[in-house]
C-alpha cells in the first residue's frame, strides 16, 4: 500500500487541508462530473466559505482537492489538484471566500489518481487537516490511470455518461467497455440536460452492437451519429451544446441473435412510454 501522505507532499503539510468533495448544492450534479468537465463550479465549490468553521480553509495555506469517484463507490476519490490558498479580505460568508491558485505540483495526476479511504465519510467532515488524514481515514493510492479515469464497465443498468466520457471510452477503445457494448444489441436514451428532452435510439445491426452505434456519436467531425434529429441542434447550437449537455444511458439489452424487427418494436415502445415523438427529440 502506498499512503497518500507519502505520495503527495506539500510545502507545509501542517498548513494544508484536504477536501473530499461529493455533491454540490445542486443534487442533480456530482463533484466528479464538475471536475471531469473542468466546470467553473468545481473551483467555486472548493473556494466557498460558510460560517461553519469545519467547512472552511481557516489557517490553511494549501488545499488538496478530491472528488468522490462514484463509478467505484463512496470510499473512492479522484485527485482534483493542489492549490495555493489566499483568504479574501474583508471576509465574506456564504460566498467565494478564498482565492485558489492551481500549483504545478502533481498536475499530471489530476483526474487520474484514485485514492481509497477506509470507510465512507459524512458530509459534515469532508474538510480535513492533511497532516492528520492518514491516522483518521488511512487513504491509500488505489490507482493511477493512464488517461482521465472513467472506471471499468459498471453494468448495463448503471451506464450514465456525458458526451465527453462517452467519447473517451469509444475513442480510447477501453477494453471492458468495448467487450460489454460490442456483444449486445439494445435500446438507449440520450438526454439533453439543458431542457430534459429525450431521444430514444436502438442498436439493431449485426456488427458490434451498441458499441458501433455509439461510435457514430463519438465521431469528432460530426457528433450526431447520422441522426437527422440532431442536425438542427448541431447547426443552431453548435457541437459545444452536444458535448456539454448530452447524456447517454441504456434502457434495454438483447442478445446479438435477436431479430432487428423485435428491437425496433421495443424502440417504438420506449418512444411511446416517454412520449419522445411529441415532447422529445424523436421525429418519427
Amino acid at each position: 500500500m502506498i499512503k497518500l501522505s507519502d505520495f503527495i507532499k506539500t510545502p507545509n503539510d501542517t498548513r494544508t487541508k484536504i477536501k473530499f468533495n461529493m455533491n454540490p448544492a445542486d443534487p442533480t450534479l456530482k463533484a466528479w462530473d464538475l471536475l471531469l468537465e473542468d466546470d467553473p463550479e468545481w473551483l467555486i465549490m472548493n473556494s466557498w466559505k460558510t460560517k461553519q468553521s469545519n467547512n472552511n480553509l481557516n489557517h490553511a495555506e494549501y488545499l488538496i482537492t478530491m472528488a468522490q469517484y462514484y463509478p467505484y463507490g463512496p470510499e473512492y476519490f479522484a485527485f482534483g489538484g493542489l492549490y495555493k490558498v489566499e483568504k479574501k479580505l474583508p471576509e465574506v460568508f456564504n460566498d467565494i471566500g478564498y482565492e485558489l491558485t492551481l500549483m504545478k505540483d502533481y498536475q499530471e495526476y489530476i483526474k487520474r489518481l484514485i485514492i481509497k479511504i477506509e470507510k465512507p465519510i459524512g458530509r459534515d467532515v469532508y474538510n480535513r487537516r492533511y497532516h492528520t488524514i492518514q491516522d483518521q481515514l488511512n487513504p491509500e493510492v488505489y490507482e493511477i490511470a493512464p488517461n482521465i479515469k472513467l472506471g471499468h464497465f459498471p453494468g448495463y443498468q448503471n451506464v450514465r455518461m456525458n458526451h465527453k466520457e462517452m467519447q473517451q471510452v469509444l475513442l480510447r477503445e477501453d477494453p471492458s467497455w468495448k467487450s460489454a457494448l460490442s456483444y449486445v444489441k439494445g435500446i438507449y436514451v440520450i438526454t439533453d440536460k439543458s431542457n430534459g428532452k429525450l431521444y430514444i435510439g436502438s442498436a439493431s445491426g449485426n456488427t458490434d452492437g451498441i458499441w458501433q452505434r455509439w461510435s457514430g456519436y463519438a465521431h469528432l467531425e460530426n457528433l450526431t451519429g447520422g441522426n437527422k434529429e440532431f442536425n438542427n441542434i448541431l447547426l443552431n447550437k453548435g457541437k459545444e451544446h452536444i458535448q456539454k449537455y448530452f447524456q447517454y444511458s441504456i434502457l434495454e439489452i438483447f442478445d446479438t441473435r435477436t431479430k432487428s424487427e423485435i428491437i425496433l418494436e421495443r424502440e417504438n415502445y420506449w418512444k411511446n412510454v416517454f412520449d419522445t415523438k411529441v415532447n422529445g427529440m424523436n421525429h418519427n
